[in-house]
């Protein structure tokens, strides 16, 4: 496997081996020469639309002489001017919206697109940052302009201070100590403390990674069982005796609902199913606008074959065997129609020439795509 510089010239299998879940990894010039994809202006604006998540950290000197931390969420109609310090603006999913970004994300796919999740950008003034705290996922924070100083540490003691808007770790205590400029990158393991500070205007990347936590998938996989269980019939109790103690849930009737339920089973599709619908469903923000003159079928057909087609940055495309998940949809397909959906999904791109391929479903569904701004033409 080919040695990354994004990575300091290892290869992923040697990262993901030694680095990811277990330490730190500072990459000086992971890329080299990097600037901003987004001037700050342009990250302002998305940060003020009501579909794209953000907020406003500021610290500030309270009556007392303390130090006052304040949090806003977007949409930001208004920010502080940048003359003022010690304040950040976090924009998520910057990914969705900008095609360079997405190109950024899409260098991470060394890991599965089942667990990467999107681009967040934060712009700091002077002294800005969010305080000492730590991710419950794997995070590449890569250095997009200006510098930002980075304290972490191995700490056990997880304790946030109370009463604050953000959650700040209570007994930050780093070991090490960095400055990041533009291109270099660090990557930090899940619940590793970190806390960085902007040494003047600065703007950093961060690439994250989806840990859902094991209560909310078995939350949501119920609900899903929820709509394909079948347990016909209804409780009954012919054999019924006189109650003796008329508020006491009946011994026989316990047990019959306890074996009916047992009933309810699950195996390894089901599971699959599961966990491909519910990684592809967009966020809540995420919207998709369809096309507003679409081409004919045959047109669209004609210039697929002639340039290809790409998925949109916001299309989430997963697979497993003969499953194939787009945007919380799920759907089963034959052996020769795989071969042309998990280029799709791999490539997030597929060449006109394997059109051909393709039986007359898929082409319908790719069209329906297309008329709904899931793809679109290369």
């Amino acid at each position: 496997m080919q040695k990354l510089q994004l990575l300091g010239n290892i290869t992923p299998a040697q990262f993901l081996r030694d680095y990811w879940h277990k330490k730190p990894l500072l990459i000086r010039q992971a890329i080299p020469n990097f600037k901003p994809l987004l001037k700050a202006d342009k990250l302002a604006e998305l940060a003020s639309l009501n579909h794209v998540e953000s907020r406003l950290v500021t610290l500030t000197e309270g009556t007392g002489g303390d130090r006052r931390w304040d949090l806003q969420h977007g949409p930001l109609a208004e920010l502080p001017p940048r003359t003022q310090r010690e304040w950040t603006m976090l924009v998520q999913g910057v990914n969705l919206h900008d095609p360079k970004a997405d190109a950024l994300l899409r260098q991470f796919r060394f890991v599965p697109d089942a667990r990467l999740d999107d681009l967040m950008v934060s712009y700091a003034t002077d002294g800005g940052g969010v305080g000492p705290h730590f991710d419950s996922y794997d995070v590449f924070l890569l250095q997009a302009q200006g510098k930002r100083r980075w304290r972490i540490g191995a700490q056990q003691d997880l304790t946030l201070v109370e009463g604050l808007p953000l959650k700040i770790l209570a007994n930050f205590e780093p070991e090490q100590e960095f400055v990041l400029e533009p291109g270099d990158m660090l990557y930090l393991p899940p619940h590793y403390a970190h806390d960085g500070v902007a040494e003047g205007e600065c703007m950093t990347y961060s690439v994250g990674f989806r840990a859902p936590s094991f209560q909310e998938l078995g939350e949501a996989f119920l609900q899903f069982m929820a709509d394909s269980i079948d347990l016909p019939g209804r409780y009954a109790d012919p054999g019924l005796q006189p109650a003796k103690n008329p508020a006491e849930i009946p011994r026989d009737m316990l047990a019959t609902v306890t074996e009916e339920l047992n009933k309810v089973r699950w195996d390894e599709e089901d599971v699959t199913i599961f966990l491909g619908e519910y990684l592809s469903e967009p966020k809540h923000n995420v919207f998709f606008t369809p096309v507003a003159k679409p081409l004919t079928v045959g047109r669209f057909m004609e210039q697929a074959a002639k340039k290809g087609l790409k998925l949109s940055p916001k299309t989430l495309m997963l697979y497993r065997g003969k499953h194939v998940f787009i945007n919380g949809e799920s759907f089963a397909v034959g052996r020769a129609d795989k071969v042309v959906l998990d280029a799709l999904a791999n490539e997030r791109g597929l060449e006109g020439s394997l059109l051909d391929q393709a039986s007359d479903d898929v082409l319908e569904a790719l069209y329906t795509w297309y008329q709904d701004g899931w793809l679109e033409l290369a």
